[in-house]
């Protein structure tokens, strides 16, 4: 029973190793939101910092901040929900088949 719970400790810590690499690696992964066709393109990184804001010429009218700021907005929450989903899709595979609360 003893090698049995030493085992499972290997694992687990095994595991949370791979995990804190895998979250390292998130910092690395680029996800690019987009809004109004692409005039607006926003990247983030896989731990949520957005790294890039593209915006088109055209879409720029200093008669209409308001509908560029719309833009930008949309296009931050498309990245990052996207990100979301990427982490999400790379974490979960640690903690398939494993029930605990509180673990994403």
């Amino acid at each position: 029973m003893k090698g049995n719970m030493n085992n499972m400790m290997k694992q687990m810590q095994k595991m949370q190793r791979d995990m804190a690499k895998a979250q390292e690696e998130l910092k690395d992964k680029v996800i690019e939101g987009t809004a109004g066709g692409g005039m607006v393109t926003v990247k983030a990184n896989g731990h949520k910092e957005i790294v890039d804001i593209v915006i088109k010429e055209e879409v720029v009218d200093p008669d209409d901040i308001d509908m560029l700021q719309d833009l930008v907005l949309a296009a931050t929450n498309d990245a990052l929900k996207k990100v979301d989903e990427m982490v999400s899709q790379d974490m979960g595979k640690f903690t398939k088949g494993l029930n605990i609360p509180g673990l994403f």
